[in-house]
């Protein structure tokens, strides 16, 4: 009896070291990637990192300059997107997460959303050009902040929706039993203990749409030159990156480098905020 126990306890053994051996290599396989891409990132693109990049503008092929234009042009389209998409999607998670948790009418907009979630951006970029930039006549750097906002919204219906369920049962009872309308519990009660929550899925958005290419291409396109008009084409740093990564231009091709590590940091930069800001609620 106890060699058996023995034999058995051995094989569970070797079971369990296979299975940390091959979840360790399968870690490292995707981590050796990912320090690689950085790697090349760094290497590629530090080395162009100065004043100039953020106060002067694109120049034409063969001459110096920088990336102040498609980086305004960024911020421009990315907090306009924010504006526009971050009150729907509070409203709407809010209405699925307090009024309609338990009505048909919530489980078709979750089903809705969860494909918009998943939908390939171009897929947007094409519906937006269809419903904005055909009917104007011309490219926009409004229809690019629109197409954005599209983006943002199933990130903010999600994490919205998420944070308030999370919110006790207890809170809510305690504010209506003093007869606080339901409007105010949710705003001064469930909004304050799900904040951080709901600020991390804004952030985690503002993530999403900073590298975003393929819906700008069809909405606001690229513009070489200043420009803050909402109704004519913006440049924006994601399509500038593009065009200039396909250009046989060195010059141009350090620049695309530069600014793939701009937008890199960036995001790094609001996925540690993000992380900081979900961690920060948890209990100790």
């Amino acid at each position: 009896m106890d060699s058996k126990m023995s034999r058995l306890y051995a094989a569970r053994r070797r079971k369990n070291l296979i299975t940390k051996a091959l979840s360790l290599a399968a870690t490292l396989f995707g981590l050796g990637w990912l320090v690689l891409v950085l790697g090349v990132l760094l290497w590629k693109g530090f080395g162009g990192l100065s004043l100039a990049i953020f106060t002067e503008m694109t120049p034409p092929p063969g001459s110096a300059g920088g990336l102040l234009n498609p980086i305004v042009g960024s911020l421009i389209l990315t907090t306009l997107a924010v504006i526009i998409g971050t009150p729907i999607g509070i409203l709407a998670g809010t209405y699925m997460a307090e009024y309609g948790r338990h009505e048909r009418l919530t489980s078709v907009v979750r089903f809705i959303n969860d494909i918009l979630l998943s939908a390939p951006s171009i897929v947007i970029g094409l519906f937006i050009y269809e419903v904005m930039v055909y009917p104007m006549g011309h490219f926009s750097g409004l229809a690019g902040a629109v197409a954005l906002a599209v983006i943002v919204i199933p990130v903010v219906v999600r994490t919205t929706e998420d944070m308030l369920t999370l919110v006790p049962d207890s809170l809510r009872e305690a504010a209506a039993s003093i007869g606080l309308p339901r409007s105010l519990m949710i705003t001064r009660i469930a909004y304050r203990a799900a904040k951080a929550g709901m600020v991390t899925g804004v952030l985690l958005a503002v993530a999403r749409i900073s590298g975003e290419t393929a819906p700008l291409l069809f909405t606001a396109l690229n513009n070489q030159f200043w420009s803050t008009d909402l109704n004519a084409p913006m440049a924006s740093l994601p399509v500038v990156i593009f065009q200039f990564a396909l250009s046989p231009c060195k010059d141009w091709q350090s620049l695309a480098w530069t600014g793939a590590l701009v937008i890199t940091m960036s995001v790094l930069a609001l996925s540690i905020t993000a992380r900081a800001l979900s961690t920060s609620r948890k209990p100790s």
